[in-house]
């Protein structure tokens, strides 16, 4: 089986990329900078570079594909939601042109609303275009990542992070390794077929009173969470150096996703993931201080 990766060097892909290693496969890598693959893996790994939103480039690098992980790449432009049209634009021309019979895809929780979650909608678009070619189709529906607190390393060091969602409202927040293990598992499975929703909800469904307080635990200081208005957290936003459509397409994963949002998938033992946010802070995080 040949496997390809797109965006190898990110949160799920740098894990995913290993655990296919160890697993037996030498992965094609799919990626906009090969010279950010890590030296230990070149060995055991194909490269080819690619940009994820050009169909011609993604197209021609995963010729003789049989299987394929598709992550949308994060935009930073203007224009969120075309960035993510040119990105289904590619990976539906890749599997189109090479009949790449298996594809799992990155996906979120709050996909199945189809419109009206921010950013979210580009994913949903992408879904929406692989079921229309009739290829074998796994969308994974990952809860927040944990990995999403290191950007706000400052806002943690200062002890008050700000969210638009309400401190109360439970969420399944997930480890991206953990993503990386169910997706290998997808992948390499042959006994499967069709179109799939798999969600991965990570340990458990948290708060973000809760996140607190488990952030206050593990790093020994007073962390504490504030909830905004959305003018205020779009203001945050531009103030970071987003762009206005950049700013509406973020905080409309947060409006999108409360006042009586219910996940399409019930956590399950299927959904369950084992790493929780206490033991990430420990290893990840905490050091990055």
């Amino acid at each position: 089986m040949r496997v390809a990766v797109t965006t190898p060097n990110g949160q799920v892909g740098r894990h995913l990329t290993r655990a296919l290693v160890r697993g037996g496969v030498r992965p094609l890598l799919v990626a906009r900078d090969a010279e950010r693959v890590p030296r230990d893996l070149r060995d055991h790994v194909e490269l080819v570079e690619a940009d994820s939103r050009d169909a011609r480039q993604v197209a021609a690098a995963t010729r003789a594909v049989d299987a394929l992980y598709w992550v949308d790449p994060p935009s930073a432009g203007a224009d969120p939601l075309a960035d993510y049209a040119r990105a289904t634009e590619a990976v539906v021309a890749a599997v189109r042109e090479n009949e790449i019979g298996r594809v799992v895809f990155q996906s979120s929780v709050g996909a199945e609303k189809r419109h009206g979650a921010g950013e979210i909608d580009g994913l949903a678009g992408t879904e929406t275009a692989l079921d229309r070619l009739g290829a074998d189709v796994t969308h994974l529906r990952c809860g927040y990542f944990f990995t999403n607190l290191l950007p706000q390393l400052e806002a943690i060091r200062a002890g008050t992070l700000r969210v638009a969602l309400p401190l109360d409202a439970p969420m399944a927040w997930v480890a991206p390794r953990d993503i990386a293990e169910v997706a290998a598992i997808a992948l390499l499975d042959g006994g499967w077929s069709g179109r799939r929703v798999h969600a991965v909800h990570g340990p458990a469904d948290l708060t973000w009173a809760e996140v607190a307080e488990i952030l206050t635990t593990e790093l020994g200081r007073d962390v504490a969470v504030e909830r905004i208005s959305d003018e205020a957290m779009y203001e945050e936003y531009l103030a970071a150096g987003m762009s206005p459509g950049l700013a509406t397409a973020m905080l409309g994963m947060s409006t999108g996703l409360r006042d009586g949002f219910v996940p399409e998938q019930p956590r399950t033992v299927a959904t369950t993931t084992p790493t929780t946010l206490a033991a990430w802070v420990r290893e990840e995080l905490r050091p990055a201080l």
